[in-house]
């Protein structure tokens, strides 16, 4: 199956659930504003994706936060993701839950390229590879960013089988995909929750 019709059956009857997720949390962390480019429709969560056909030239200027969450995502290489649309249009989220609120509210546009940062790898910021050529490790014991089941991308296979070693669970990306949505009600929760708690520490 072709991903762009696997997106359209797995992540369109989760839609309402990921736009949910989206509705609270496309407020940014510590208050940062939204870039008015960002979301304009004032009737529901059109998003409007800048075209880039170079997307990994300066990425973090271009992308510094995740639009969904407002996390630096430089600050979550080793999670983040950058999706590059059939349109040529770009969105660079902190994580694999946040991603897939991307390809959830744009099924319109096929992606064309997804990447995610090698957990793997030994540098502090870790590079980018093809989502197609990585191993996720799913792994319930281990928090992951944005959501309480940590699901980590490799690029080396070998990386990933000893990450999983000690309980988790290999998988493709469509498999770590599908387990995103499926975590999306209860991480969106939890979300809501950490929040609601940070801003009634902040009015105390």
């Amino acid at each position: 199956m072709k991903r762009r019709d696997f997106l359209l059956t797995s992540s369109t009857g989760l839609a309402m659930v990921a736009s949910g997720a989206a509705a609270e949390d496309m407020k940014p962390m510590d208050g940062m504003p939204m870039s008015p480019m960002d979301w304009t429709d004032q009737n529901g969560l059109t998003r409007f994706l800048k075209t880039d056909t170079a997307p990994l030239e300066n990425e973090f200027e271009k992308y510094p936060r995740c639009p969904y969450c407002g996390m630096m995502r430089q600050m979550f290489s080793q999670t983040r993701h950058l999706i590059v649309y059939d349109n040529d249009t770009v969105d660079g989220t902190c994580s694999l839950h946040c991603a897939a609120i991307s390809l959830a509210l744009n099924v319109d546009a096929g992606p064309k390229t997804i990447y995610a940062g090698d957990a793997g790898a030994d540098a502090k910021v870790k590079p980018l590879a093809v989502v197609d050529d990585m191993t996720y490790v799913i792994d319930a014991k281990k928090p992951g960013t944005m959501t309480g089941t940590s699901k980590y991308a490799y690029a080396d296979p070998a990386k990933a089988d000893a990450a999983a070693k000690d309980g988790g669970k290999v998988a493709s990306f469509d498999e770590a995909l599908v387990m995103a949505y499926a975590d999306m009600a209860r991480d969106t929760i939890n979300i809501r929750k950490r929040r609601a708690e940070r801003r009634a520490r902040a009015g105390q």
